[in-house]
């Protein structure tokens, strides 16, 4: 497994950057204090029915609070599980917030309300945080619980704005085609709790909204979660797939977005190629088929180059263009139209020629990195990120890591041990 052993930070630079900062100060003319602030969130008084009440047959739920309330955007803040099917009326009028149901309610169904930070008073804005409530319409009232983790796969970070969710359809398709059974939100160290759980077994994902997008970030357990008094907490790792949300499925496309042409954009910066990287070519969708013969690599006077290599990566949405780079030289790529096809057989819309110059070593700096105590027996490597995202990785052999061209900024340093 690999593990994160190190952290550091860089700024590699071939200038010197000077930053003058000034303070100045002023009298300030402060109002008259009108007395304290108002700190204090609303106070739940009263609701109906009762919070974990059994044999509900009520579709309409009251929640009244000590002082007038709001809520603050109710259908994205409210989550409700299971999932309803029609969008649940939520208002404020005075000192009461409701809640009514539009769906038929599910016999022996526990249900659960979390209000997140909807609710606030009308004078302060003070939030009536993580309010929850729970009813049943049987006998009893679920009581499993399901916690874990989610992080971004390439850089260990959190993105909390991510939502949680569990299917009870156990079919990898179901996350592109239904409603998940019940949601739940990040905090702010990518953690996440299910509670009022019934027993039984769930497929559990995370993605950026509440349906699947294959050109979002996503995560998914690679097994049925169980759901039971004893279940151990569950840790995703977040990634953006172009293919499948899942092994064996592919997101089908709608006939209308197979048949219109290939959309291609590069990772060009204006007309400018950075030495150390090759030339890409990104697609709009997975591509079916290629021809090197209808791509071709020239000079400035379109003679002809070689040695020139087009390889796809494991997506196939993204080709690189692998070849020797002369610096500051004028280059021109041309591309017929049907150089490239997806499986409708949908091509691009003209053919293209993309004419691009690459940089000068004089816009790049050195890099000399000495790491002391280096353990070289765990198989380390360097990762170089920028912006969370890695720009460069390297096994490393011995302390000392030198890199003649490195494009100047500000980058982070991680060292993996590859322990297997």
């Amino acid at each position: 497994m690999k593990q994160v052993a190190s952290f550091y930070s860089f700024l590699f630079v071939g200038t010197l950057i000077v930053l003058l900062l000034s303070a100045s100060g002023c009298a300030n003319i402060v109002p008259p204090s009108g007395g304290a602030k108002d700190t204090i969130p609303p106070i739940l008084v009263a609701e109906t029915p009762v919070d974990s009440a059994k044999n509900v047959t009520t579709k309409r739920f009251t929640f009244v609070f000590n002082e007038y309330v709001e809520l603050d955007n109710a259908l994205q803040n409210v989550l409700i599980s299971p999932t309803p099917v029609e969008r649940p009326d939520i208002n404020s009028k005075l000192r009461t917030v409701t809640v009514r149901l539009r769906d038929s309610l599910e016999p022996n169904t526990t249900y659960s309300f979390n209000f997140g930070n909807a609710i606030k008073d009308i004078n302060e804005g003070n939030v009536f945080k993580d309010f929850s409530y729970v009813f049943s319409t049987g006998n009893t009232i679920d009581v499993f619980t399901l916690s874990g983790k989610v992080v971004l796969a390439q850089t260990g970070k959190v993105d909390s704005t991510l939502n949680v969710m569990l299917y009870k359809n156990l079919d990898d398709s179901a996350v592109v085609k239904e409603r998940s059974r019940y949601s739940a939100r990040l905090d702010g160290q990518g953690n996440f709790t299910f509670r009022n759980l019934p027993a039984g077994s769930f497929a559990l994902y995370a993605m950026a909204g509440t349906r699947y997008d294959d050109d979002e970030l996503f995560a998914f357990s690679d097994k049925p979660v169980r759901i039971s008094a004893a279940t151990p907490p569950v840790n995703l790792f977040a990634y953006i797939e172009t293919v499948r949300p899942a092994a064996g499925t592919t997101p089908s496309r709608t006939a209308r977005d197979q048949n219109k042409s290939l959309r291609l954009s590069t990772n060009l910066e204006g007309t400018s190629l950075d030495l150390l990287n090759p030339l890409q070519l990104i697609f709009d969708r997975r591509i079916a088929n290629y021809d090197s013969n209808k791509i071709v690599l020239t000079n400035k006077d379109f003679v002809r180059q070689t040695k020139v290599s087009i390889v796809p990566d494991t997506s196939a949405t993204r080709f690189s263009i692998l070849y020797n780079w002369a610096p500051n030289t004028a280059y021109n790529l041309i591309i017929a139209k049907d150089a490239f096809t997806d499986s409708s057989g949908a091509t691009l819309p003209r053919a293209d020629t993309i004419s691009f110059t690459t940089k000068k070593t004089e816009d790049y700096g050195r890099v000399r990195i000495r790491l002391n105590n280096l353990d070289v027996s765990k198989n380390p490597v360097l990762l170089i990120l920028q912006n969370d995202a890695i720009v460069k990785s390297a096994p490393l052999t011995q302390r000392d890591y030198i890199q003649k061209l490195f494009k100047p900024g500000e980058y982070d340093l991680r060292i993996l041990y590859d322990t297997n």
